[in-house]
């Protein structure tokens, strides 16, 4: 049978990359044909195919036996429901004033979830037993929103990581105070791939009750998972993400990404290559004098402060975005498909423009 004619036509060039997120990536090969196998016939709606069943044995493998994963469309969902689960109408989340949640997702946790985010300033994204204190407090206060979540990000905002043990005080902290933690994974490929360890180490194993399962960024072309750890701290997940409108019909798609993602390695593969390719940028960015290196450069981000004047010259050759442009601070990110030629190419041309 001849394969069908469509009168698509490509409207960019495959190979130009550059360094504003790793959103702008495309989606990985293996991920594509994993797609257009699950394609053809028919599979039940709503999450009852045989991909998403399938996906419960691979999401258990990495985090446990009562893990259970719940696909949806995006991050923003993935937070939103995943929050919405672990709190009361009157409950707030503490968080990272840099969190995610925070400032960049259009106020969504709050005005869609319904709930008060209470932000704690971090010097590097990162939250502590003693700046979760700061807001942990007034839960038998009627005018004040009752904390009920701790949520932190990993890797954090800032492109910084916990460490297991880092985490477990978090967790530990946090049920004493009878509070609940939520993971904001949407790089946690990125933490895992850099600490070098299996996702479970800092999640289930430590304490971790709700996790945000990110794929997008890590080689799917859509489609991310709330993933309950302690089954004991949510309830009513599968209306929840209904009433959230994340609810996929065809979820089989979403499904067999994660699945492509996650059955063996191609998770870890890309997370490696992208952070292989942030620590070759920022070996070459250190070489320019005049630019600083704010954070560690942990997973695959890299802030930098330099000439506002040169960033604006540099965005006209490769697309990325300022971070505090009052400050003059910018954010690159590196992606499974970047290239050491790509690297390569922008630290010369950020040192041209350095020299000018």
């Amino acid at each position: 049978m001849n394969p069908p004619k469509t009168d698509a036509r490509r409207h960019h060039d495959p190979e130009v990359r550059g360094f504003a997120s790793d959103n702008y990536a495309g989606a990985h090969p293996e991920v594509m044909a994993a797609l257009a196998l699950a394609n053809g016939g028919h599979q039940v709606a709503y999450g009852e195919d045989d991909y998403t069943e399938h996906l419960q044995g691979i999401i258990r493998s990495h985090f446990g036996p009562t893990a259970e994963a719940f696909p949806v469309f995006n991050g923003t969902g993935a937070n939103v429901v995943a929050l919405q689960a672990v709190t009361d109408r009157w409950g707030a989340v503490i968080c990272a004033e840099s969190a995610h949640i925070n400032v960049d997702e259009g106020g969504a946790p709050e005005r869609m979830g319904g709930l008060k985010l209470l932000t704690v300033p971090t010097p590097d994204g990162k939250l502590t037993p003693e700046l979760i204190d700061r807001q942990a407090w007034g839960w038998e206060d009627e005018h004040r929103a009752m904390p009920q979540v701790v949520s932190i990000t990993q890797s954090t905002e800032l492109g910084t990581l916990y460490t297991p043990d880092e985490i477990r005080a978090i967790c530990e902290h946090a049920h004493a105070h009878g509070m609940k933690v939520h993971l904001d994974g949407s790089r946690i490929a990125n933490a895992a791939a850099s600490l070098d360890v299996p996702m479970r180490t800092f999640t289930n194993a430590v304490g971790v009750d709700i996790l945000s399962l990110g794929g997008t960024k890590n080689g799917a072309l859509f489609g991310e998972a709330v993933v309950v750890l302690n089954p004991d701290a949510v309830r009513r997940m599968k209306h929840l993400r209904k009433l959230s409108m994340q609810l996929a019909s065809k979820m089989r798609f979403v499904s067999v990404q994660l699945e492509a993602l996650l059955a063996k390695d191609l998770w870890l593969r890309n997370a490696r290559h992208a952070n292989e390719m942030a620590q070759r940028l920022a070996e070459g960015v250190r070489a320019v004098h005049g630019v600083e290196i704010l954070y560690p450069v942990q997973a695959n981000g890299v802030f930098a402060k330099l000439p506002h004047d040169v960033s604006e010259r540099l965005q006209k050759r490769f697309r990325f975005y300022f971070w505090d442009e009052g400050a003059g601070v910018v954010r690159w990110m590196c992606s499974f498909d970047t290239t050491e030629d790509d690297v390569d190419t922008f630290v010369a041309a950020l040192k041209e423009e350095m020299a000018r």
